[in-house]
């Protein structure tokens, strides 16, 4: 198969290089700094923070402390910020840009109900006024480049992600990243790319693909049809954060990687303990880590056993020794087998 190394190469959102166009989606829970560092190692060019409230009242909280803390971390760091009121949103770009952000993110694409209950998130893709009040506000706050993120629309009769590509553009916004769904789709059925697809076509604005993009297949795919300018994964990280350096290496090779090691994974996924350990502490850290280890070994047959032993140490040496045991495990079948 023919590569196309253009699909891999740096590129630039202002004046922000990254390594490359495979881009970490920000999730809430999920991307803190211990998994966007896994990441980024393993091959994502950039990894987006989970959002942080522009209700800057919130921020004493232990969360969102936890989500403001980027600690070295691999730059360029970028933050994405949630809220509906402009002056708001402004003066929380001001301080994560002070904090070390070198990009700001604004959310206008989550479907959480408690999100849109507060006409934040994807609920703004309903007010188009509003929408470049806050963009217009957030650029003009800050000297780094400000993106954004949303849906198609707010429902399927209500796709309006071509008029808020144009808003935008004309707001000075550096880059927009589209998941190919609406708000009233969830994560139900499957993305659509033609919205996406018209927008690379009519707008002249860097445009991120985001939505389904799961394989090495599925992300030349995208690239392809949609004529996007990169691309950004979110689920199909989670537990699998090795599926950066697959990407990059089809992308750029035409070739795939072969799988991972269970010996390789095990080493993965310790230094990831290690990491949401030393961020959170022990107690809280065991408790955070059992959804990725359950995601670490969904597709294995005797995962659930593995999860239903994960979920009752109370130790991180407990925890270690569990996931030790059963990838050892693992490895000796692979060994029989090969």
């Amino acid at each position: 198969m023919q590569a196309d190394a253009t699909q891999n190469d740096p590129m630039q959102i202002g004046p922000v290089r990254l390594d490359n166009r495979l881009i970490l989606a920000p999730m809430a829970g999920v991307t803190d700094r211990p998994f966007r560092q896994l990441c980024r190692h393993l091959g994502a060019g950039l990894a987006v923070s989970e959002m942080v409230a522009a209700n800057t009242e919130l921020w004493g909280s232990r969360k969102t402390r936890s989500r403001m803390d980027h600690s070295g971390e691999t730059g360029p760091i970028a933050v994405q910020i949630v809220g509906a009121d402009p002056a708001a949103m402004a003066e929380a770009a001001r301080r994560n840009r002070d904090l070390g952000a070198d990009l700001i993110d604004i959310n206008m694409g989550c479907p959480a109900r408690k999100v849109c209950k507060v006409a934040a998130g994807s609920a703004l893709l309903r007010d188009e006024a509003l929408v470049g009040r806050i963009l217009s506000a957030v650029v003009a706050a800050v000297e780094v480049p400000v993106t954004l993120k949303i849906r198609t629309g707010w429902a399927p009769g209500e796709r309006n992600a071509l008029a808020i590509a144009r808003i935008a553009r004309d707001c000075g916004i550096a880059a927009l990243t589209v998941h190919g769904r609406t708000r009233a789709c969830g994560f139900g059925g499957v993305a659509e790319y033609e919205t996406l697809r018209e927008i690379k076509a009519q707008v002249p604005i860097t445009l991120i693909a985001n939505g389904d993009i799961d394989s090495p297949e599925k992300a030349r795919a995208v690239l392809d049809y949609t004529g996007a300018d990169a691309i950004m994964l979110g689920r199909a990280a989670q537990g699998r954060p090795w599926i950066f350096r697959e990407l990059a290496h089809y992308l750029t090779t035409g070739a795939r990687l072969p799988d991972p090691s269970a010996t390789w994974i095990r080493e993965t996924l310790l230094t990831h303990l290690d990491g949401l350990y030393g961020l959170y502490g022990v107690p809280a850290a065991v408790r955070i880590a059992r959804k990725h280890i359950a995601w670490y070994c969904g597709g294995h047959p005797d995962g659930r056993g593995l999860r239903e032993s994960v979920n009752k140490a109370e130790t991180a040496k407990q925890q270690r020794a569990l996931i030790e045991d059963w990838f050892d495990r693992l490895a000796a079948q692979e060994m029989g087998a090969a």
